[in-house]
Order: C-alpha cells, then sequence, then structure tokens
C-alpha cells in the first residue's frame, strides 16, 4: 500500500470512530474495536489524535466484564460552537448551539423594514449578540448557517423569495465578509426537515416531508435518511402546484397554488372580516370558547392544507409529514380537519402507513436544521 493510500485508510478509520463515539458515547475502546472491525492499536492511536483535537474526552471507567474496568470515552460537544438563523418573511430567530446541537442562547427579532440595508442591520445585531454569548472553547465559532423562504441554488445563492424582497442574492458572502466565518445558506424548509431529522419527531425515520406553513408554503424533502434538494436546488416548491386552474394569480407567476389557500396569508386575509384582526392569543381563546365562526375558519383553513397533502402523499409515500405551523401546532381541530381531508382523497391500502404530526421542534426547527448542517461541515473538515 503506497503512502497515499495509508493516509486515505488512516482518514477513513479516524471517521469512522468519532462518528460512533458521537452516537454511541459514552464508550470504550475495546467496544469501538469490537464494532468497527478495527485492532486494538489502530483505535488507541486515533483516540489519542482526537483527544489531541479536543474533539473526545476521557471520563471514569465503566463497567468491566471481567480484567480491568475500562476508560470511557465522550464527544466533547463544547469544543465549538456554531449559530443557526432563520430569516422569516417578518422576523429573524436566531439560535447558539454547542457541537451536539443543545441550544446555548437565542435571540428573535421582528423585521417590520422597508429595505435591505436595514434588514441587514437587524440580522448583523442579532448576530453580534448571539456571538457575545458563545463560551470559551477550542474552536470558537465554527460557522453560521442561514436559511430564508425562497429558492436557493446549489451555489447557495438565494435565486427567489416571492414574500420577502429584502432578501438579497448574495447573502452568505455578506455574512461571511462581516463575521470571517463559514456561512450556509439554505430553504427554510429544507433545514426545518433536517432539524426535525436531527433532533425532532423524525430522529428514527429515513422518509420524510417536512411542510412549512407561514405567509407562503414549502416542503423539505428527506429521502433514505439524506435531504433532497433536486438537481439545482429548487425541490419543495409545492406551495406553488396548483389546486385550481381557475384561482387567482400568484406571486410566481402561476395561477389557483396551494399557499393561496392554505397559508397564513390565505388564513389572515382580508376576505374574512373574523380573521384579518385576530392575533394569535385571541385566536386560541376564541377557539377555547367554542366560537363557532371561528372554528369554521379552521377547519376551512385544515381541509384546504389537506387538499394539497393529498398530492404530497401520493407524490412521495413518506413515512411521516410534519407540519410546521402555530396554528396546526395550538389548535387540534386544524390537525383533525387536515387528516380528515386527506383519510377521504387518498388510496385507502395507503392510509395506515405514514403519521401526519405538528413540529416536534416549532420555530426553532429550521434554525436547528442550519446549525446542525453547519456542524457536520466542521467536523468533517476538522478531521480531515
Amino acid at each position: 500500500m503506497n503512502v497515499a493510500d495509508q493516509f486515505l485508510v488512516k482518514k477513513m478509520n479516524l471517521k469512522t470512530l468519532f462518528k460512533e463515539i458521537i452516537r454511541k458515547s459514552p464508550i470504550s475502546r475495546a467496544e469501538l474495536s469490537k464494532i468497527t472491525g478495527l485492532n486494538k492499536s489502530t483505535v488507541s492511536s486515533q483516540i489519542n489524535t482526537l483527544i489531541e483535537k479536543n474533539l473526545v474526552f476521557e471520563i471514569g471507567q465503566g463497567q468491566s466484564s471481567g480484567g480491568r474496568r475500562p476508560v470511557m470515552l465522550v464527544f466533547n460537544k463544547k469544543a465549538g460552537y456554531a449559530l443557526g438563523i432563520d430569516i422569516g418573511v417578518d422576523f429573524i430567530n436566531g439560535i447558539l448551539t454547542d457541537l451536539g446541537g443543545n441550544v446555548v442562547a437565542s435571540q428573535y427579532k421582528e423585521t417590520a423594514v422597508s429595505s435591505a440595508e436595514e434588514a441587514i442591520a437587524i440580522l448583523f445585531s442579532l448576530i453580534d449578540e448571539l456571538i457575545s454569548s458563545v463560551p470559551d472553547s477550542r474552536y470558537g465559532l465554527v460557522g453560521i448557517g442561514v436559511c430564508v423562504p425562497g429558492i436557493v441554488d446549489k451555489n447557495e445563492e438565494i435565486v427567489f423569495t416571492p414574500n420577502s424582497e429584502w432578501i438579497v442574492k448574495d447573502l452568505k458572502s455578506i455574512i461571511e465578509q462581516k463575521f470571517s466565518v463559514p456561512v450556509l445558506i439554505e430553504n427554510e424548509a429544507n433545514a426545518g426537515a433536517y432539524g426535525e431529522k436531527v433532533f425532532g419527531a423524525a430522529k428514527n425515520l429515513s422518509n420524510i416531508i417536512y411542510v412549512s406553513i407561514g405567509t407562503g408554503i414549502g416542503i423539505g424533502i428527506i429521502i433514505n435518511q439524506e435531504l433532497y434538494r433536486g438537481n439545482n436546488g429548487f425541490s419543495g416548491e409545492m406551495g406553488h402546484m396548483t389546486i385550481d386552474f381557475n384561482g387567482p394569480k400568484c406571486s410566481c407567476g402561476n395561477r389557483g397554488c396551494w399557499e393561496l389557500y392554505a397559508s397564513e396569508r390565505a388564513f389572515y386575509n382580508p376576505s374574512s372580516k373574523k380573521s384579518i384582526h385576530l392575533t394569535r392569543n385571541e385566536l386560541i381563546n376564541l377557539a377555547q370558547n367554542n366560537d363557532a365562526e371561528t372554528l369554521i375558519l379552521l377547519q376551512k383553513f385544515g381541509f384546504y392544507i389537506g387538499i394539497g397533502l393529498t398530492s404530497v402523499l401520493n407524490t412521495f409515500n413518506p413515512q411521516s409529514v410534519i407540519i410546521r405551523n402555530s396554528i396546526v401546532e395550538s389548535q387540534p381541530i386544524v390537525l383533525n380537519s387536515i387528516k380528515s381531508a386527506v383519510t377521504s382523497r387518498i388510496y385507502s391500502i395507503s392510509q395506515n402507513e405514514y403519521d401526519l404530526m405538528p413540529s416536534a421542534l416549532g420555530q426553532n426547527a429550521p434554525a436547528l436544521g442550519t446549525s446542525s448542517i453547519v456542524i457536520e461541515r466542521f467536523l468533517e473538515l476538522v478531521t480531515e
């Protein structure tokens, strides 16, 4: 075996051992040898490298099955930190996490702005506040992940944000120049799907659909445990599939798009005298008091969500559909209405093959998703 091949094998062994430690820590060297099939001297040598990089540390002795009690190895989650930023239509939600995805600090700002300059100033202020909360560590801030409600291409350039005019195409380079750390740009629904896959309701699932319902609708797709982005990164724009070919014109140029009927913008539409002036708390109170008009609005909202989900389920046949929307999460009548609409339209043989549930992570799902992708990229580089 030549030197180049030896180096590649060592690198692969290091990554394999590190992944097992992350998955199963605390774990002993002997157990790692057994799981990976690597001999004890190789395991010992590679573990020493991980300890030198401050990615792994030793803790007290574990249980013995005979002989000396083993020293246990643990992933050092506090060796570095990552930022996850979710830029919504009228808000920015930011979290600071350690390398294990545990939230250390968070910031939320509303963005009723009129220009890109004003919005970027708010974004930079939020990032500065979160960076000030980064604890001392070997690697410090390892990167910033940002997700936006729009189309992001494979080069992480923002192509189109139909509901947010201020978001600029080269946001990645603008943030990198300001903060001098690696920056990731991702679609918001993709990020939410990944957050649920790594930390939330889809931890043990391989094929899921994450539906983000806000001002518009987007979906994130996990296939065989991998985030599916499509050929150019444009997958998941199912908010713009037609559910009424005679429907009104959408901002995307199409007519009768799903999000014209099933988004929060549709729910809080001026055509509905009841809903246009409701705050979320008022909505909850009216629903709890069985206000008839409010319950009808909520049922109609769920019905239109279900109409679109029927096509999604027929297309992807996922194990689970996870819905991220504050109204769905707080109002059981909406989820029941969604299920009723889907059940009456989908193949009977498919009805028991999937779960339909609200998000387990709520508004932090997209930010956690971008943070986790940033962490994975960092860990991949630091173990090269």
